[in-house]
């Protein structure tokens, strides 16, 4: 099967504004680089969304889930197969103190929904710059919280279509990870607790934290966010900064010199020169630290 059957296959069941052939995707990744993607798909019901993921798993075709593209580079020969981006479930429903997010929805905008209901548990995640769907399959944190710490369930695809409803435990959230991510599974929706708090003490977490990522992050340039783990017992961005990269890199990528855990796009950088500055990163930091910087963003497709 070409891709041009595939398209003609998946316009039957969705709008043909929703299906794209040959799509760039450094239109829809934070990096502003990537290749195409021989199918670019944003369906609008959850319905839809199975449809596509069963018609991938069925006809043997490789699906690539892409959040809002904050932590993922592309490499710039694209992606074959076909690419699925939620973008259009993005519905946030509050009923008390339970929310219910759909996999588009940005979590920084969850985070400022439930904020003003006056609901506490999310603050943490007044800057994390990613969807609900990428925040779940990677137990997104910040400033001492996790996802984790309010999920109470998420509804899920598999690989072949079939939907699950996993609670928190079933989802075994560890650091930067879960079984989501372990499965493969394509989110749908999550739901959170969170618990009643004090409206100014809230917007004043949520003040000081966007303070202090906007004083210490990069935000200026375009980047895939902090770029590894954090090592045990130390901080990647201390290592970083101690092996004296801010500012190096390769092309128009370099490590930042306002927070050397991230590595920004400065000059028309190509995915190329951004992995090859995250190579030379972990190289050089396992040379002098003799420790092993471990991504926490994800690399996909083909090199040129």
């Amino acid at each position: 099967m070409t891709k041009q059957q595939w398209f003609q296959d998946l316009v039957m069941q969705l709008d043909s504004k929703n299906v794209k052939i040959d799509e760039a995707l450094n239109l829809h990744t934070m990096t502003k680089m990537g290749g195409v993607a021989d199918l670019f798909v944003t369906p609008e019901t959850e319905d839809q969304a199975a449809y596509v993921v069963q018609y991938a798993y069925n006809n043997d075709i490789p699906l690539l889930l892409l959040g809002n593209g904050s932590n993922m580079v592309v490499r710039d020969g694209g992606v074959r197969g076909i690419v699925l981006r939620l973008e259009y479930l993005n519905k946030i429903t509050i009923n008390g103190n339970r929310v219910i997010a759909e996999s588009g929805a940005d979590i920084i905008d969850v985070s400022r929904a439930v904020a003003s209901e006056s609901l506490t548990g999310l603050e943490f995640a007044c800057g994390i710059p990613g969807s609900i769907g990428g925040a779940m399959a990677m137990n997104a944190g910040a400033y001492g919280g996790e996802v984790k710490d309010v999920t109470v369930r998420t509804t899920v695809l598999t690989p072949a279509g079939e939907k699950l409803i996993l609670s928190n435990e079933e989802l075994e959230f560890s650091y930067r990870m879960s079984l989501i991510m372990k499965k493969g599974y394509y989110v749908l929706s999550t739901e959170f607790e969170l618990a009643p708090g004090n409206p100014e003490e809230i917007h004043a977490k949520i003040a000081d934290l966007t303070f202090q990522r906007e004083s210490k992050q990069p935000l200026e340039y375009p980047s895939a966010g902090s770029v590894f783990k954090r090592p045990p017992g130390y901080f990647a961005g201390k290592l970083i900064q101690d092996s004296g990269l801010q500012g190096k890199g390769f092309g128009g990528a370099e490590v930042s010199t306002k927070h050397a855990g991230f590595i920004v796009n400065k000059k028309n950088a190509t995915a190329t020169d951004y992995i090859s500055t995250i190579e030379m990163v972990k190289q050089t930091v396992k040379e002098n630290f003799d420790v092993e910087l471990e991504l926490e963003v994800k690399i996909v497709g083909e090199n040129e």
